[in-house]
């Protein structure tokens, strides 16, 4: 099974990186998590993006706050899916890290989760490498089902007095 890289660009962003890294161990899919900034360390973001491939990635997942340049600047040197999470900071709410994010030039595509959105993202890298993988493909297709039938199960049991 192909990798997932999460690469955020500041250790401070690591309390929201939680949920993908719990997503990403209860489906057993194999990540790394690195911290290289767009801007503080563009030589190795750029070569970490560059030989992404060859080292046995299927997925990047960049999570950057503020400017939030770090996801483009990792699509700008791979081929390779990259999914953005903007990290809510004290400045805008996030609103400058998700506009950062998505709003990419033609030809650079990066998928954008919602802000903080960090299992979301790692759900997104499942369902990429779902596409080769079929027994990843069962497992995605079980959670959701879980996901049915627990609000089937709610709905059954709501009571309005």
């Amino acid at each position: 099974m192909k990798k997932v890289a999460i690469i955020m660009g500041s250790d401070s962003d690591l309390p929201v990186l939680k949920g993908a890294f719990e997503q990403l161990k209860k489906l057993d899919i194999p990540f790394e998590a690195h911290v290289y900034s767009a801007h503080r360390t563009p030589v190795e973001a750029a070569a970490f993006a560059k030989n992404a491939r060859e080292n046995g990635f299927g997925v990047l997942i960049a999570a950057a706050g503020k400017a939030a340049h770090l996801a483009g600047a990792l699509a700008a040197q791979t081929t390779l899916p990259v999914i953005g999470i903007p990290v809510k900071s004290s400045t805008l709410d996030g609103l400058d890290a998700l506009l950062s994010t998505v709003q990419m030039p033609s030809g650079m595509p990066v998928a954008t989760v919602a802000i903080d959105g960090s299992a979301n993202a790692a759900l997104l890298a499942a369902q990429i490498l779902a596409v080769e993988d079929a027994s990843l493909a069962e497992t995605l297709n079980a959670m959701r089902q879980a996901q049915h039938d627990a609000v089937i199960a709610k709905d059954a049991a709501l009571v309005i007095e």
